[in-house]
């Protein structure tokens, strides 16, 4: 009995548990508490043509990547934080974040070939030079120009087509370099050959405004990073915006550690060497250098970070334009200079242009006060006699191997360098 009472007993406490977690259960604010939260709703980004340049199309760059934007896997460094904003039009470059996969971002630069104030009043330029107006269909406008009609004709990019551009790159052209312009445009499907049947009307408007502009982007595509060239790597673009592997200019550096400068100006001096002398037989000089001009990547790697100020001349084939043919003059000309401005002549370039430039504005900023006497003096009077002008070109490989032999023994390894960290550790050099 005492047995089936015990039974009894156990199951009506079960019964009245389970009553109570009903009970619970049913009741309005334990069920309120326990339901799923309202969904999140995810901010929109709006994009405005004209903070692209969209709206300017197809006097633009192009529009390989706009769906990079537009599906928000580019992200400026604005759009991490919680308001989510676009940042003003007016600066010429952002710091942005790039993904493949939605996981994992990468920085990049996110870079306008000229200000939002030139870009404007080149606009103006146009309408009111050809259209006789303040507002005008820019495409309609440039494509009734004799510049870009004798384009439309051209089964191929000759020096004709380009003389009289305001870019370094194209003052002293060959047939040579305008083939490899053509045939590795990226904002193009790539067909691999020098004829321009694969460009439509709107591919070419799109290259000569890019030439007329800045040649900065096209110098990224036709001299990858991946070939070993020392350009960061050209992602796409997007209306005027172009975007591009991100690196901190030179100027971020000029207070680092002495080995760090040191490492630095190797990286400078070995690039001024590969300028001049590489397996394509093209020599590239500047016409200005600056503290934007050359870049850090996060792994210590040199590269030039703006190579709108690079002229280019063909040691195998030569120019292509004799001086006087440089002289024309037309509405492409003068979208971003002043017409007048005078062409520099392709046979006074010399080896020594660059490094004298290098010595100038960038090495003393970069070496000044930053090593132990003597060899702080040595550089020091090494740079001075550098800026001054070399007596000809053939002491330039000389003065350069004695500047190199004074920074290498100043370089240290480590995990600072990691472009060449920790192959260095197997090296007798350091």
């Amino acid at each position: 009995m005492e047995h089936w009472i015990h039974c009894l007993c156990s199951r009506v406490a079960d019964s009245l548990m389970l009553l109570l977690v009903l009970a619970l259960n049913c009741n309005p604010s334990t069920a309120a508490t326990a339901s799923p939260s309202a969904p999140h709703v995810k901010p929109s980004y709006s994009f405005g043509r004209t903070f692209l340049g969209l709206d300017k199309c197809n006097a633009c760059i192009g529009t390989s990547i706009c769906k990079k934007f537009f599906k928000e896997e580019i992200r400026f460094d604005t759009w991490l934080s919680s308001r989510l904003k676009l940042p003003p039009s007016y600066l010429l470059s952002y710091s942005g974040n790039y993904t493949d996969d939605a996981k994992s971002w990468r920085l990049v630069d996110i870079t306008r070939l000229t200000t939002k104030y030139q870009h404007d009043r080149a606009d103006k330029r146009i309408c009111t030079s050809l259209m006789k107006t303040k507002t005008c269909s820019l495409e309609r406008a440039l494509r009734r120009t004799h510049r870009f009609q004798k384009w439309l004709r051209a089964k191929r990019l000759t020096p004709d087509l380009v003389q009289g551009l305001s870019s370094p790159m194209l003052r002293c052209p060959s047939q040579r370099l305008l083939d490899r312009i053509v045939r590795r445009y990226a904002e193009v499907p790539d067909a691999g050959s020098i004829y321009m049947d694969h460009l439509t009307d709107r591919d070419k408007l799109r290259l000569l405004y890019t030439l007329s502009v800045n040649s900065h982007p096209i110098l990224l595509q036709i001299f990858p990073d991946v070939e070993g060239w020392p350009f960061p790597r050209y992602l796409g673009s997007c209306g005027r915006l172009v975007v591009s592997a991100s690196t901190r200019p030179l100027r971020d550096f000029y207070n680092a550690a002495p080995d760090v400068a040191a490492d630095l100006a190797l990286q400078i001096l070995a690039i001024l060497r590969s300028m001049g002398t590489n397996d394509l037989n093209y020599f590239f000089y500047f016409t200005h250098v600056d503290a934007g001009t050359f870049g850090v990547f996060s792994n210590g790697h040199l590269f030039i970070r703006d190579a709108s100020t690079l002229g280019i001349i063909d040691k195998e084939e030569g120019s292509q334009l004799i001086d006087g043919q440089q002289d024309y003059k037309d509405i492409f000309s003068c979208l971003t200079v002043d017409c007048q401005s005078p062409f520099v002549s392709c046979n006074s370039i010399g080896e020594k242009h660059s490094l004298i430039m290098v010595c100038q504005e960038l090495l003393p900023k970069l070496l000044e006060g930053k090593f132990l006497q003597p060899m702080q003096e040595k550089i020091d009077s090494f740079l001075q006699h550098c800026a001054d002008g070399l007596a000809d070109d053939q002491g330039v490989n000389e003065a350069v191997a004695r500047l190199t032999d004074l920074l290498k023994p100043l370089q240290s390894c480590d995990s600072r360098f990691a472009y060449r960290y920790p192959d260095c550790k197997y090296s007798d050099k350091y």
